[in-house]
This record gives C-alpha cells, sequence and structure tokens, in this order.
C-alpha cells in the first residue's frame, strides 16, 4: 500500500507548481494591462486544467482505497486509508478556486475604484447605469462563462466559484458604497440603479451567457440578494429625509436591523452630517436602538481588529 501511496503523493505534488507563480504577479500584471487579458486568460487555462485534474485525482484515490480494501484481508482493511493524500488534491482544489476568484476581483478592482472619482454630491439627474457598472458587467460577461465552459464536467466546483466571488465581492461593493461621501438624493438614486443592475446581473452570474438558463444553488441566491439588498437599503436610508432625527434612527433600525454603530456614523457621514450632528445622532441610536457602553466597546474593539488585520495583509503583501 505504502508504494502506492508513494506515487498517490508524488502526483499530487506535480500538480500545485503548475499553477500560476503567485511571486510573478498575476493580479498585479493584469491590473497594469487592463486591455489586455490573454495573458490572464492563459492563466486561468491553466488554473482550471489542475483544479479538473485535482479532481479527477481526488475520485480516483478514493477508488483506489476502496479497491485494495475489497482484496486486503479483513484484519488489515481498516489500516487502509488515503486520506493525506486526499486532503492534498483538496487542498489543491482550494486553491485553484481561490486563484479564479482572485482574478475576477482584480478585473473588478478598477472600476470600484472608480465610484470614488465620481462626484456624487453635485449629481443632477438619474441616467443610464454608470460606467463602472458597466465595466463590471463586461469583465463578469467575457470571464464566467470561459470558466464555466473550463469546468463543464466540475459542476460543483463552478457553484462554489460563483459563491466565493460573490462572498467577496459583494462586502467590497457595500464598503465602497459606504465611501462615496457625501452622497446627494440623486447621487444616492444613481447608485442605487447602478446596485439594482449589478444584483440582476449576480444573480445570474452561474447562467451569464448560457442558452441554458439553470436556477443558481439556493445558497448562492441567498447570499446575492441578502448582500445587495443591504446594499439598497443603505441607499435608501440615504435618500430618506432626516429632520427628524428620532424617525431617520428608527428607519435605519428597521430597514437594516443593525446595531453596529461604526456602520450607521457611515451612512450619517454619506448624508453629509457635520462632525457635531453626528455625535447627537448616535447617542440617539445607542438609546433607541438599547446599545450599552459594553456593546459600544465591543464595536470599536471589532473595528481596530479590523484595521490591524488589514494591515498585516498589507505587511505579507509587500514583503
Amino acid at each position: 500500500m505504502q508504494w502506492y501511496q508513494r506515487r498517490v503523493a508524488i502526483t499530487a505534488g506535480l500538480l500545485m507548481p503548475s499553477l500560476p507563480n503567485k511571486s510573478s504577479g498575476f493580479a498585479s500584471s493584469l491590473l497594469k494591462d487592463k486591455d489586455n487579458n490573454k495573458v490572464a486568460m492563459s492563466e486561468v487555462v491553466m488554473i482550471c486544467i489542475v483544479l479538473c485534474t485535482s479532481e479527477y485525482c481526488l475520485e480516483t484515490t478514493q477508488q483506489l482505497e476502496d479497491k485494495i480494501k475489497e482484496k486486503a484481508q479483513e484484519a488489515y482493511a481498516e489500516k487502509i486509508s488515503f486520506n493525506s493524500e486526499q486532503e492534498l488534491f483538496s487542498n489543491t482544489i482550494t486553491t485553484c478556486l481561490q486563484e479564479l476568484v482572485l482574478h475576477l476581483d482584480s478585473l473588478c478592482e478598477p472600476a470600484l475604484s472608480a465610484m470614488l472619482k465620481v462626484n456624487w454630491s453635485t449629481l443632477d439627474s438619474v441616467g443610464d447605469q454608470s460606467a463602472y457598472t458597466t465595466s463590471i458587467t463586461s469583465h463578469l460577461a467575457a470571464t464566467v462563462p470561459a470558466v464555466r465552459d473550463l469546468l463543464h464536467n466540475s459542476r460543483k466546483y463552478f457553484t462554489n466559484y460563483c459563491l466565493k466571488f460573490a462572498n467577496s465581492f459583494i462586502p467590497k461593493y457595500v464598503n465602497q458604497i459606504y465611501k462615496c461621501k457625501p452622497v446627494s438624493t440623486v447621487g444616492a438614486e444613481q447608485l442605487l440603479l447602478d446596485t439594482h443592475s449589478l444584483k440582476t446581473v449576480l444573480l445570474q452570474l452561474p447562467s451569464l451567457g448560457s442558452a441554458v438558463a439553470r436556477k443558481p444553488a439556493p445558497s448562492f441566491t441567498k447570499t446575492v440578494s441578502q448582500g445587495m439588498v443591504r446594499a439598497e437599503m443603505i441607499l435608501k436610508l440615504v435618500m430618506a429625509p432626516s429632520e427628524s432625527q428620532i424617525a431617520f434612527v428608527e428607519s435605519y433600525i428597521n430597514l437594516l436591523a443593525d446595531k453596529d454603530i461604526g456602520d450607521f456614523q457611515k451612512v450619517l457621514e454619506m448624508k453629509g452630517f457635520k462632525r457635531s450632528e453626528q455625535m447627537d445622532m448616535i447617542e440617539l441610536f445607542k438609546k433607541t436602538a438599547n446599545i450599552s457602553d459594553s456593546e459600544n466597546v465591543a464595536s470599536v474593539a471589532d473595528q481596530d481588529s479590523s484595521r490591524i488585520r488589514k494591515l498585516e495583509k498589507l505587511i505579507k503583501k509587500q514583503f
């Protein structure tokens, strides 16, 4: 059995080095040349090949284990296990999915950055979807169907890819919305239109560009709907009147069901409240939402912890 285990382990060890070299700057090279995606797509093809090969090896290794157990004497059958070797293939598949999501995230990054270059406080009319929305949609339409075709025999991993991307992209998008400050009512209406357009595309992501429209997995639909609805609610709050502070605070609590003071303050900043006004509103928010001092301290600690984690990531990228 050890002979088989060594051979399987050697095979698994050959797959990971076949992935694009992270040190070569796969994502950064893509960002430097946004108009030419040929090199990046060739690497996507390689990642998908490694993923499919790893999946095949994972399944074959399980079959091999079952076959050896079948041939072995009962006393030895329980000792036969290829779990360690199977874990190597599973880890390679996980890495492949992470790399595919990183690729799509990198394509969308410039468009998300472009959101902050728009002066949302001076917009005087709502038009078609914004340029950044069109850019994101174009990248999704060009990339996701290609990955689906490459993983046509690995449907569950393609579904996983879509889910992982949604879990990665949507929080980034919500965070960018918070940074669009201050925002006028018209600006919030435009962002709301953009958000609805993106939500529609994201909900169709698994079957994007396909002649056959398949119903997405419930977990995927739930993830996209919850994340993008939150973005929509934030923008509706920015559009809401705030002459009555108590009415605005109650609307926030009802729409978002969120007691996080940091997030509440971000909405106040989007609406253009002065610092002194924000403090009054926050005190009213704490009272209305029944937030204790200990919860407030925990919220601040979480924000500090989040900032530290972001700083650690930046340091790791540089070294």
